[in-house]
């Protein structure tokens, strides 16, 4: 199978870059890339819903299944481990809109996962935190789940677990563009 032409591009991080193939805008990953790209697929059985079930406690895992949340849903319970956020807060870590994070927060709301209080400093804001029935199994939830990565940041110097949190920044904002 013959290889496309190698296009000279010093800008690229990863050295040159393949043209595109024939009938195709977008460019054939350089070599360097490949090595990155191959290792996507190595990380698909950590998301898998059967593994992320498995390693969810109950009451937890009930309670999702029970009222229909999703894993959109379980995005925002690591978002509120440090404390409680407003909605807009929500909407702007998890890169959703305003309608959305709303929408996900009243059925969690509503499962009795989160709660919903009057900011005190402010009496038109509304607080989002973590119900005290079920901060137990949320925090031991996400640090099982969390540990694989963070023994992973662990092995990295401050700049390359800089950079990797850079880069992974960076392909969550390409995949929610």
């Amino acid at each position: 199978m013959p290889h496309a032409p190698q296009a000279e591009n010093a800008g690229h991080p990863a050295g040159p870059v393949a043209e595109p193939a024939a009938g195709s805008s977008l460019p054939v990953p350089a070599p360097a890339d490949v090595e990155v790209i191959g290792l996507i697929p190595l990380l698909a059985p950590y998301f898998r819903k059967g593994l992320v079930e498995g390693a969810m406690p109950e009451p937890l895992l009930g309670t999702m299944k029970a009222h229909h949340l999703t894993p959109r849903h379980g995005a925002v319970l690591p978002q509120l481990l440090a404390g409680a956020l407003t909605v807009g807060d929500l909407a702007r870590r998890l890169r959703v809109s305003l309608p959305t994070a709303s929408e996900l927060v009243g059925a969690l709301n509503r499962a009795g996962i989160v709660e919903r209080n009057e900011d005190p400093a402010n009496r038109r804001r509304v607080l989002v935190s973590l119900s005290a029935d079920y901060r137990p199994a949320i925090e031991r939830f996400i640090a099982t789940r969390s540990e694989p990565l963070l023994r992973a940041l662990d092995t990295l110097s401050p700049r390359d677990r800089a950079g990797f949190v850079a880069g992974l920044a960076a392909w969550t904002r390409e995949i929610l563009a």
